[in-house]
């Protein structure tokens, strides 16, 4: 049970990513492999603010306003003029984000770790001999918390249906009024601030470097492909899935060790594609001949 605590709240913070690189694909059929640098970047904008002597709160309400920009500003200048390219180009593209702010991130704050704020009371309770962190449940009320408002936004509001028509059909979507590319603009901003959100919640844990969202790119790309990339919830369980299996099964198996982690999320994920190539959640794509 420990273990399964630890786990959720580990797959939490790739849960939150993988939420916005299915954002971004729902969106605009990319996988945007940049994601987790622009987190971190955004991240560390945050610690800037923090260390310039601005409250942590207002801190991170300004980086997140600045996250938005930023996802909006790259879709414009790079995405968009390469978004009917050949899915090669659009992979490098990418790819070139992910370097280009690692680069950034490293030319501007150097190598070293930085202590990043605690956003969440220390110490904790125990449970029936499970030990209860305010750090783990406040990761998982974070994404708890995304989770529905995100499924509200796109539920209820005017503005994520526009989203939803503008992914699912863009010419169809033109021609009922709504204006796609300023939809997909937001989307892209939004998915931004999503993964400066799961940067914010792995940065006290992890310490605040310009690598330290690599690794968890890779968890939140298994996540989402275990999940499906057509659904928003398939990203949230693929993530927690991912974690619970990473702790239990590096805790039980212990011939993996450290250095072979990440194989546990790679073969489970591997293991529901063999039965259920669209993911837990994903949508069966059908095309009348």
């Amino acid at each position: 049970m420990q273990q399964i605590v630890d786990g959720l709240a580990v797959g939490a913070i790739y849960a939150a990513l993988a939420l916005a690189l299915v954002l971004i694909f729902g969106a605009t059929r990319i996988v945007n492999f940049g994601q987790s640098e622009m987190a971190t970047f955004c991240a560390f904008l945050a610690w800037q603010l923090c260390e310039w002597g601005m409250p942590v709160a207002l801190a991170l309400a300004v980086s997140a306003v600045l996250a938005f920009v930023l996802g909006a500003a790259v879709f414009q200048l790079v995405v968009r003029p390469v978004s009917r390219a050949s899915v090669e180009t659009v992979v490098v593209v990418t790819l070139g984000l992910f370097l280009a702010f690692q680069a950034l991130c490293l030319w501007l704050w150097g190598a070293d770790q930085r202590t990043f704020p605690v956003l969440f009371p220390t110490g904790g309770w125990t449970l029936a001999g499970v030990r209860l962190t305010a750090y783990n449940l406040g990761v998982l009320g974070v994404l708890c918390a995304l989770a529905l408002s995100l499924a509200a936004l796109f539920r209820f509001t005017r503005l994520g249906l526009g989203l939803r028509a503008a992914a699912a059909d863009a010419d169809k979507s033109t021609i009922v009024g709504i204006r796609v590319e300023v939809m997909l603009m937001l989307g892209w901003g939004l998915a931004c601030v999503v993964g400066f959100l799961a940067a914010v919640l792995v940065a006290p844990r992890l310490f605040l470097s310009p690598t330290m969202m690599a690794p968890v790119l890779v968890y939140a790309l298994a996540a989402a492909t275990l999940g499906g990339w057509t659904s928003a919830i398939g990203a949230v369980v693929g993530g927690l899935l991912i974690g619970v299996a990473e702790s239990v099964g590096a805790t039980f198996l212990p011939f993996i060790g450290s250095e072979l982690r990440l194989l546990i999320p790679l073969v489970l994920t591997l293991a529901v594609l063999l039965l259920r190539p669209q993911g837990l959640f994903g949508q069966v794509m059908a095309v009348r001949v």
